[in-house]
């Protein structure tokens, strides 16, 4: 499908190039609002049908969209290949259709928390075919399913927070709100953009590292960076951090003034699914983090300093149904080169490496260590041309992996 750009810019004239994908992005906002427009219609069809566990799959519409549908629709569509030419990239990036979709998705995010909430604090929701209420199988589906939804939520975040625009970063704070992870915003764009690919990151993954030994170090290394980054910007205006200057406090604050509202409307059973969800939430983010630098480091300079990110230190893959969901997040060599670049003007690097499939479907095999190594540490190994001492090595599993690459043979 294609269609020419609309003008948006004052002096800007329509270029010849016509986007591909310009219409395909309104997918990107499936994800918030599957539920209303899939799943309760659904739901409601197969209890009128009397097909009443049938109609509970619905529920655990999130795990199904991001580890089976998305996947499967990845490998059916493959690789994208289509990069804006040069001439187009100033129109583009003033081109507000775009940016709207990004602003769409939280009042859709926050509709599908708070409906939620509501069918998991009713204890009858009858008109839906649950007269005695959800069932608990059922209200942690729902949970999962909408910690899925914020944690897509965080990556729109991600590309809301890099703007300068300032109502784009409110926005993306609020949409950081719902998974308790607004210390993001401040690490994300001020940590890990500088130190990307080098051991002292907490969101860049080492070879030998498995998902569930990077989870709790990213998660506790990235909410200390946050911290300290913020704190050293409250001294330099002679401030202490206990203050709502702070923006890491204030983040939380965002945070607990949300679930406040929703108990306070919605009863403490809501509790622990709000906890599920951000973690949900917050777990999806990470599992991404963790496949964009595996391995991949950084040299040091003769002056001791780190090189330059470069395109050789993300993985990338362009695989068109992920971009789409993801705003172009998997072009991410582009993103750390022109961080405050918008989503659309994103374009697939020739030399950086590159992932055998889809974020989507890269995330399932994180969550299995032998698979993910099988299928990652090589290309790691062929990345250094068989010299694993140049890659980033999990410091305890250093002998274990030199042991096994060491030699230069490729396993």
């Amino acid at each position: 499908m294609s269609t020419d750009a609309t003008a948006s810019g004052p002096g800007l004239e329509a270029p010849a190039w016509r986007d591909s994908k310009r219409y395909l992005w309104l997918w990107g906002l499936f994800a918030p609002t599957g539920l209303f427009t899939i799943g309760i219609p659904l739901i409601w069809g197969l209890n009128q049908l009397g097909w009443h566990r049938l109609a509970e799959v619905p529920f655990w519409l999130g795990p199904i969209l991001v580890y089976i549908l998305i996947p499967l629709a990845d490998l059916f569509f493959g690789p994208d290949g289509d990069n804006p030419p040069d001439e187009v990239m100033e129109y583009l990036e003033n081109d507000r259709y775009y940016r709207y979709l990004t602003y769409l998705y939280l009042p859709f995010q926050y509709a599908t928390l708070i409906f939620a909430c509501y069918l998991i604090s009713a204890d009858s929701v009858g008109w839906l075919g649950f007269d005695d209420g959800l069932n608990v199988v059922d209200k942690i589906g729902l949970a999962i399913t909408v910690g899925m939804i914020g944690g897509i939520g965080i990556n729109t975040a991600h590309e809301l927070g890099h703007k300068k625009v300032d109502l784009e970063r409110w926005l993306a704070r609020i949409a950081l709100a719902q998974s308790f992870y607004g210390h993001f915003y401040i690490e994300h764009n001020r940590g890990h953009h500088v130190r990307v690919a080098t051991p002292e990151d907490p969101a860049s993954s080492r070879i030998g590292e498995s998902f569930y030994a990077f989870l709790p170090r990213t998660v506790l290394g990235s909410l200390r960076s946050a911290w300290h980054l913020e704190k050293q910007r409250l001294a330099r205006l002679d401030k202490g951090p206990w203050t709502l200057r702070n923006d890491v406090l204030n983040a939380w604050a965002m945070s607990v003034l949300l679930w406040v509202a929703l108990i306070a409307v919605f009863g403490i059973g809501v509790l622990p699914y709000l906890i599920l969800q951000a973690v949900v939430g917050f777990g999806l983010l990470e599992a991404v983090n963790y496949l964009e630098h595996y391995g991949l480091v950084r040299q040091k300079t003769a002056s001791g300093r780190y090189e330059r990110p470069a395109p050789v230190h993300s993985w990338n893959s362009d695989h068109i149904v992920t971009n789409i969901f993801l705003y172009h997040l998997q072009r991410h060599s582009d993103h750390h080169a022109y961080p405050t670049r918008r989503y659309q003007t994103l374009r697939s690097w020739d030399g950086a490496p590159n992932l055998p499939s889809g974020y989507a479907s890269m995330i399932l095999l994180a969550y299995f260590p032998p698979i993910w190594r099988r299928v990652m540490d090589k290309r790691v190994l062929a990345h250094y041309e068989g010299d694993v001492t140049r890659a980033n090595i999990q410091p305890g599993c250093r002998a274990k992996v030199l042991a096994r690459y060491g030699t230069g043979v490729q396993a």
